[in-house]
Order: C-alpha cells, then sequence, then structure tokens
C-alpha cells in the first residue's frame, strides 16, 4: 500500500524523532515565500507533474478567501509538512474542505499529521464552523484508521475516480475513487479523539475488508466500491478501521440524526 494520497494524511512509522522535537512550529501561511515551499513539499510527497500541482495562486486564493492554509517549520525556517482547507456549503451549513496535507518522508510518525489535523480544528471551531471534510483513498488502510480511529470521523459517501488519473507513480494508473471523511469537530466522537481518548463505541452492522492478497489492485479496489456504496445506500457509515482484519467497519452512526447533521 503507498503511503500518502492526495487529500488525505497518512501514519507511516519510523525510527526518527525529528516531528516530536519542540521546534516544529505549525502556523499560518501567509506569504509567498511560504506558498512556494508548500508546492515544493507536494512535489516531494508525491511527485506529481506540474498539472496535477497545486499552484501558488490556488494557496494565495484560499488564504484570501478565508480558508486554511497551515504550515508544519522546523528550526531553520524550512516547511515539513502542510494542510490546505477551503470554505465550502453544504447548503446554508458553511464547512471547510480540506483539499491537501502532507509530511515530508523524514518527519512522519512521529504525530505531526494529527499535529497539523488537531490544529485545523481548533482553528475552526474558533470561528464557529463544526464540520470538515476531506477526501482519502479507499486502499489507505493507514489512512482510514487515522481518519477514523484517531480523529473521530465517519465516513457515508464513496466518490468514483474523483480527480480522474492522476500522474503520481503512488497512484498506479487507478481511478482515483475516494471515501469522503466528515468530521464533526465538536461532536462526542472528535472531542475524545482530541484528548487522546477512544471515541464512544458504534455497534458494527458488518466489516468491509481490504484483502492482502489474492487479488489484483483493480478487483480489491472494485470490491471496495461495490460493499461501501451498498452500505451507504443502507444509510450506514464507516465508524472505524480494525487492522487485525484489514476492515472498515461499518455501522450506524447516531450523531447523524441531528437535523443540522443529516446531510
Amino acid at each position: 500500500m503507498r503511503r500518502w494520497t492526495r487529500s488525505g494524511t497518512a501514519l507511516k512509522k519510523s525510527n526518527k524523532k525529528l516531528a516530536s522535537e519542540p521546534e516544529i512550529i505549525i502556523r499560518d501561511c501567509t506569504s509567498l515565500e511560504d506558498f512556494r515551499q508548500c508546492v515544493a513539499v507536494q512535489r516531494t510527497v508525491w511527485a506529481f507533474e506540474d498539472q496535477d500541482l497545486i499552484p501558488v495562486r490556488f494557496f494565495v486564493v484560499a488564504r484570501k478567501i478565508e480558508g486554511q492554509v497551515l504550515g508544519a517549520f522546523d528550526g531553520s525556517g524550512k516547511m515539513v509538512g502542510f494542510t490546505l482547507a477551503v470554505p465550502a456549503l453544504h447548503g446554508s451549513l458553511v464547512y471547510l474542505h480540506s483539499h491537501m496535507a502532507a509530511v515530508l518522508s523524514g518527519f512522519r510518525g512521529q504525530g505531526l499529521g494529527r499535529r497539523l489535523k488537531l490544529e485545523q480544528r481548533r482553528k475552526a471551531l474558533e470561528r464557529g464552523i463544526r464540520l470538515i471534510e476531506w477526501t482519502f483513498d479507499p486502499l489507505e488502510i493507514g489512512n482510514a484508521y487515522f481518519n477514523l480511529n484517531r480523529l473521530g470521523a465517519i465516513v457515508r459517501r464513496y466518490v468514483v475516480n474523483q480527480y480522474g488519473i492522476s500522474s503520481s507513480p503512488l497512484h498506479r494508473g487507478l481511478p482515483t475513487d475516494r471515501l469522503v471523511a466528515e468530521w464533526w469537530l465538536d461532536s462526542p466522537r472528535a472531542t475524545a479523539a482530541a484528548a487522546g481518548k477512544t471515541p464512544p463505541e458504534v455497534p458494527v452492522a458488518k466489516k468491509i475488508s481490504v484483502p492482502a492478497s489474492g487479488m489484483s489492485m483493480p478487483e480489491i479496489q472494485l470490491k471496495l466500491r461495490s460493499e461501501c456504496q451498498a452500505a451507504f445506500a443502507e444509510g450506514l457509515s464507516a465508524v472505524g478501521f480494525e487492522n487485525e482484519t484489514r476492515s472498515y467497519l461499518i455501522g450506524r452512526w447516531s450523531e447523524a440524526e441531528n437535523s443540522d447533521r443529516a446531510m
């Protein structure tokens, strides 16, 4: 499995301890130089060709329209990770769409991705924003565990080939199918996860496995697509990921009964 996807945050264990050292500072990106570093991090992490890179001008626009561009910087001022989010609407509900998050390889596995997401959450709540969404590849089980278990997000939408075929070699020429993570920032799930506690348990109705062998990657993708779409059509959600069985845990998310969360 590859380590990083276009709109998700992954966990990759490392023996290095750089990301947990106090000189890693997370702050708003405000200058053209900050935004140029965001482009450079993209190029390093994903090996995108230029047509797939988010350009400097988009980061400028995101900042101007009161989105979020957060950067993680080492002691020398070099960017080692960032997140990008833009304002969005579900009807009258204002939320943030977190379009991209990345951390350089030498700084992964020490909690920096989580620090970036929690700072994203903190700043959103300060502004009265209760929801952040992003997409991630269903095949990326590290992302799945991080998003559902470590952050307390849920998933109830599956998008087929959202970005078309990407130039990144990490995508292996597959359609860019994506799950939509919903992070309800003040929900009991997200609040518990932010505090490092286990999110409230949701009864599991079924499991959707990600086979480690015996199937080709296109076959695995089609399996996940079919099973996730069927589960979501029943009103179920992905509420966790079980590493031991490599399975999405599917249940009925009771918080969705709140009218402003039943999109």
